[in-house]
């Protein structure tokens, strides 16, 4: 910055800067005088103490206190006669230990892995659920029991009941396995997570029979999913009602029902044979019969089949909940 001469007439700052190109405010930067030491940094005196904070937290962190916000503690306080601070003053504190939004102490949540079971044969792997039935009052309802074998898709035993109840789930679960033979360690019964499912008579029973026990993540119904296959064809079909007047008209609905699903309905999942035929080991026999009227037919008129001899479907191999690479 050029010199100013001490017999030249007095300018002005602004007009200064003007005529030297500069900003005023780097004028007063560059000539206002270096601070000698740093500002003294003031405590205001209303200020907590340290033990004072931590009281304050200390109060917040009771069992009594701590599902409750600042102000409803404060209130409380209040009205024992106590004044520790004031509330924001209270949210200060607490967002100095990053506790504003939650200071309890959380329970983590529980990581449940994914069920993976196959079927090479019939009663190798069982799924049951309970589902609800509408009676004949508004908001009551029936429940009905069904265990269904994933590799044949054979309901190897139902019960419909007034209520949901361990002990009617532990005794259709017993009499299913006596009519099916069942051996010690032969079987695998999947579940959800119902309180009938994992209840302890339940879990006491499977452990007395040998069977394995396998449950659904929870809130998860893709891992169940023959047993919610099976009431969606149940629910779904032409002659289910709205609801029942009673339980002798439910069972004798259902008694209908699974003696048309286990020995007449054409399951896709099992090559269009009936789940009876696959469970009792008639499924070869029945494919070699249909494989013989597609090759007679492929004989006598072999123009109809564009793609050459037809084939009949075949039985699947396994049944799976959850193969491998399934996301």
């Amino acid at each position: 910055m050029t010199a100013v001469q001490e017999n030249s007439p007095t300018v002005g700052v602004r007009r200064l800067c003007n005529a030297l190109k500069l900003a005023p405010a780097t004028y007063y930067r560059r000539t206002k005088p270096e601070a000698k030491s740093a500002p003294v940094q003031r405590t205001a005196p209303n200020r907590l103490s340290p033990a004072e904070r931590q009281a304050v937290l200390d109060t917040l962190h009771d069992e009594a206190f701590v599902d409750d916000a600042p102000a409803t503690v404060a209130a409380k306080l209040l009205d024992a006669g106590r004044y520790l601070c004031s509330v924001r003053t209270m949210y200060r504190i607490l967002n100095s230990q990053n506790e504003v939004k939650e200071r309890r102490k959380i329970r983590r949540a529980s990581s449940y892995a994914k069920p993976q079971l196959v079927a090479e044969r019939p009663n190798h792997v069982w799924s049951w659920d309970i589902t609800k039935i509408k009676g004949p009052v508004k908001w009551t309802y029936f429940y009905l029991y069904v265990i269904i074998d994933i590799y044949s898709r054979y309901v190897v035993g139902w019960l419909l009941a007034e209520k949901e109840c361990q002990d009617l789930a532990k005794h259709l679960i017993q009499q299913s396995c006596e009519r099916q033979q069942l051996r010690p360690d032969e079987l695998t019964l999947h579940a959800d997570r119902g309180s009938s499912m994992t209840s302890k008579s339940v879990s006491n029973l499977l452990d007395d029979l040998g069977i394995e026990r396998s449950h659904s993540r929870p809130r998860t119904s893709n891992d169940n999913p023959y047993s919610e296959s099976q009431f969606k064809t149940m629910k779904y079909r032409h002659d289910f009602p709205g609801y029942f007047e009673d339980i002798v008209a439910g069972r004798g609905h259902c008694r209908d029902f699974f003696d048309w699903y286990n020995n007449e309905h054409k399951h896709s999942g099992i090559a269009y044979l009936s789940p009876a035929d696959v469970h009792y080991g008639r499924a070869s026999a029945l494919l070699f019969v249909r494989q013989q009227a597609l090759d007679a037919a492929y004989a006598r008129t072999p123009w109809r089949f564009p793609h050459g001899a037809p084939k009949v479907p075949e039985l699947p191999e396994t049944a799976w909940i959850n193969p491998p690479g399934d996301q």
